[in-house]
């Protein structure tokens, strides 16, 4: 079910590409709307974005049994993020997870939903659980702000999920090569308020000041803060070591769910074999290569770009997943048809991740919180 977002009737309005084209690229202003959305003064219609809630006593317990996170007492209100893996440890959702003491809601990317309520219900076998597929019924909003500094709107919003990323969380690891990471400061909260409401409630936060930036705004901070995205940055193959999602989506002290043994023997006895990496692109084309675009070493193609964007203040930036055995210090280009990009590599997910047993500490980042 893909649901077409009433904002891309407001004036301006140009819709989105691939899985967000229910939703505007931008309202005629991106890049004002960028740096309006970079400041917190201004909300992103993510309403293509997937809520399924379960309900149940055993609601906790069971998706803590299916999932990479720790989830049995997690505390109503506060936000983690737990992948499902499947048995050869490949990310099959990446999902955000609160519990309001009643439900436990579940916000996935477009295109999600209707697979995960259809594989959760056929797992729910003799326990206390229900599942819903209630996209239709609610919207997603996402911004910088500080969710206690919402306005009204924002306040009243029956659910919000304040995405982890990039603390570490309890049982997670870092793979990136230092502790400076470029999203210390990273805020971003999405606020589900119900969908038949949603152009009300963008009007009232227009009246309190706060106004509307498209998905591409958003997209530019997300790239930016090194954030992996399912829609745009995981392939059939990706493992989640591969896209640091270590840090935030998997317990590392957690048994017993489908793909651990992956994600075990990859971070204590191996390496992934790829890794993402932030690119600055050449911006000298005036044009954006798309997603799927090759990246190339020399005359070998080493890996491809997965999210694009333009920067307000770095240019044109890139999120590409390589070959683990790429020098860091090597000249790179995408290639896009007929246009070449020069790329400029900084390193996320280090070479040498992995193989944690018998490491010496310090060759990794393996900082707590």
């Amino acid at each position: 079910m893909s649901i077409t977002s009433p904002l891309l009737s407001r004036h301006g309005a140009v819709p989105d590409a691939g899985v967000d084209a229910p939703v505007a690229a931008h309202y005629g202003d991106p890049a004002q709307e960028q740096r309006a959305l970079a400041r917190g003064r201004a909300v992103v219609d993510l309403s293509n974005r997937g809520v399924v809630t379960v309900t149940g006593p055993d609601r906790l317990s069971w998706l803590h049994t299916l999932s990479s996170q720790q989830l049995t007492g997690l505390p109503a209100g506060v936000t983690t993020e737990t992948l499902l893996l499947s048995i050869q440890g490949r990310i099959e959702f990446d999902l955000l997870v609160t519990d309001d003491g009643e439900r436990t809601w579940l916000l996935t990317d477009a295109g999600q939903h209707a697979d995960l309520a259809r594989w959760l219900d056929s797992m729910r076998f003799m326990l206390r659980v229900e599942v819903a597929d209630v996209t239709a019924d609610w919207a997603a909003l996402g911004t910088t702000l500080d969710p206690e500094d919402a306005p009204a709107p924002l306040r009243d919003a029956v659910v919000r999920f304040t995405d982890p990323w990039p603390r570490i969380g309890p049982g997670g690891y870092a793979y990136t090569v230092s502790a400076d990471h470029p999203a210390a400061s990273w805020r971003w909260t999405l606020f589900l308020v119900p969908r038949a409401g949603l152009e009300a409630t963008v009007d009232a936060l227009a009246d309190a000041g706060v106004g509307l930036a498209g998905n591409s705004a958003a997209e530019a901070l997300r790239i930016a803060a090194w954030r992996p995205r399912y829609a745009r940055d995981v392939d059939e193959k990706t493992i989640p070591h591969e896209l640091d999602l270590i840090r935030t989506g998997v317990h590392l002290a957690k048994g017993c769910y489908k793909g651990q043994e992956t994600v075990a023997r990859v971070h204590n006895l191996g390496h992934p074999p790829r890794r993402l990496v932030f690119l600055h692109l050449d911006g000298s084309e005036h044009t954006l290569p798309a997603a799927g675009a090759e990246v190339h070493s020399g005359d070998r193609t080493v890996g491809r770009v997965t999210s694009v964007a333009q920067h307000g203040e770095m240019g044109p930036i890139a999120l590409a997943v390589v070959k683990r055995s790429v020098d860091p210090a090597a000249d790179l280009v995408v290639v896009d048809g007929e246009s070449r990009y020069a790329a400029a590599q900084e390193v996320i997910v280090a070479p040498d991740a992995g193989q944690v047993v018998g490491r010496p500490v310090g060759l990794l980042n393996t900082r707590r919180g």
